[in-house]
């Protein structure tokens, strides 16, 4: 019997992880996939949005300035890349002042600090390479760039180092009502609870269904990107933003805390909640709202293009709560932008609706922070010397786009809740995420976690499940 189940390993799931972990009680994560951050987390736009964009009054508009102010003290306490670089909404000509002022007037209402409405002159010397047509902009400083893959992990790293189990590849089935709580079914046998948290994304309609007669519907929205090669990242560094329509923000070009350039997402409803295949004509349209935005975009300079979901739900807000009709079922449901930016204010929120209900005390030996992975590339000359002599392993680049080292795959297979794929190494290293996308490094790396897991070459996978990466008959001589 737990006290609280939390189904879902994203940036929610692992937010509210980390809050809880303050409090002495037995918890626990439960994800269908063979890592946290393999859902939406992974695909976004990977934004801190200010907060002048969402409903004045809504759980988005609140969340998103509170995980906006949250977010840099959380990523000194956790370790993980921020940078708040600032952003610009740009208005192309007179006729659309008075929805620039709207969104203007929004975000003050919503207590987003250092606001301004910027002409033509000043949004071109800020940033040489928006279009010309620019008429003003909305310059928001408070915005930010964030990591997600880091941030993710780090917030499940550190609510395991203060006690929260994880169970991976463990699929929850079924949700019934069971003495005090709750029972959940899964592929891997039942768990009880007291309390559950649905932090499920695409699927939090499905268990919220299980248990409540109110029902939520959530559309997957899909959202194609293009990424860029390091050498264009330069090419603006505000987050760059077209006047948001009725289906969000538009395509954006941003840089990324990793120095590449990022555009998209476009936003299309699909049926199928694992939908994550992009298009040629989303991709086209992807690089065509984009130049309507910024001149000259390099676009040969494109490395890779993906596709993320987004979890809309019908009502167009957050649901954030305890489901009226069924007691210790805890939402946090209809997670799309702002989510990055809101998530350390949705952990707080849920962690403390569920602490005033159980009457839950703080642990006296809460662990608050937590130290990512070392990169030899921050350390100074001496310092990386130093550490090559007490570990050889930080000298043997692995992964030479992004000049990663063996040592730091090594501590990201062997840290708590360490990878166990191509991908989750990918994550928390970036070793593949460069220019020739693990061309070169992808047979070394596996190499590194054949070894390191104890497991065959024919074991390995990409992702978890069935994407194996080495297959044939003759397992003796791999």
């Amino acid at each position: 019997m737990y006290d609280v189940i939390i189904i879902g390993a994203g940036v929610c799931g692992a937010a509210v992880a980390r809050e809880l972990s303050r409090y002495q009680a037995k918890i626990c994560v439960l994800e269908k996939e063979e890592d946290v951050c393999c859902g939406t987390s992974k695909a976004n736009s990977a934004i801190v949005h200010a907060g002048y964009d969402a409903v004045t009054g809504s759980l988005k508009a609140k969340l998103n300035v509170r995980g906006n102010e949250r977010m840099g003290e959380l990523a000194k306490e956790l370790d993980f890349p921020f940078e708040r670089n600032g952003s610009l909404v740009l208005c192309l000509n007179e006729d659309d002042m008075p929805n620039l002022q709207a969104l203007y007037d929004r975000g003050v209402a919503n207590g987003v600090r250092e606001l301004r409405i910027l002409n033509r002159e000043e949004v071109l010397e800020m940033e040489p390479n928006v279009t010309e047509n620019v008429y003003a902009a909305l310059y928001a400083p408070t915005a930010g760039i964030v990591c997600p893959f880091g941030l993710n992990i780090a917030l499940a790293e550190n609510a395991y180092a203060n006690g929260v189990e994880f169970y991976f590849n463990t699929e929850v089935t079924e949700i019934h009502k069971s003495g005090e709580g709750y029972a959940l079914q899964t592929d891997k046998g039942t768990f009880e609870t007291k309390y559950v948290v649905n932090a499920a994304g695409v699927y939090a309609d499905r268990f919220h269904n299980m248990v409540s007669e109110k029902k939520i519907h959530i559309t997957a929205r899909r959202g194609d990107y293009c990424l860029m090669d390091k050498e264009a990242g330069n090419h603006v560094h505000k987050t760059i933003f077209a006047l948001p329509g009725k289906l969000g923000k538009g395509i954006l070009v941003t840089p990324t805390v990793h120095g590449n350039l990022l555009i998209g997402p476009t936003a299309v409803d699909v049926e199928d909640k694992e939908g994550i295949n992009t298009t040629a004509e989303g991709l086209a349209q992807v690089l065509e709202k984009a130049g309507m935005s910024v001149r000259n975009i390099p676009t040969r300079q494109v490395i890779t293009s993906f596709a993320g979901l987004r979890a809309h739900e019908d009502g167009d807000d957050f649901i954030i709560g305890e489901a009226e009709d069924a007691p210790g079922f805890i939402d946090c449901a209809g997670i799309e932008s702002p989510g990055i930016a809101s998530c350390p204010a949705i952990g707080e929120m849920a962690a403390e609706l569920i602490c005033d209900k159980m009457g839950l005390t703080e642990k006296p030996d809460f662990i608050a922070e937590r130290q990512g992975i070392k990169n030899p590339n921050t350390l100074s000359m001496e310092e990386r010397n130093a550490l090559i002599k007490e570990n050889p392993a930080y000298g043997n680049i692995i992964c030479r786009c992004e000049m990663v080292t063996e040592g730091e795959i090594i501590d990201a297979i062997t840290r708590p809740l360490g990878a166990k794929s191509l991908d989750g190494v990918k994550r928390r290293t970036r070793a593949g995420m460069g220019r020739c996308q693990s061309g070169f490094c992808a047979p070394r790396t596996m190499e590194i976690l054949a070894r390191e897991c104890d497991m065959s070459m024919f074991d390995i996978t990409k992702s978890g499940g069935n994407s194996k990466l080495v297959v044939g008959t003759n397992k003796d001589t791999v």
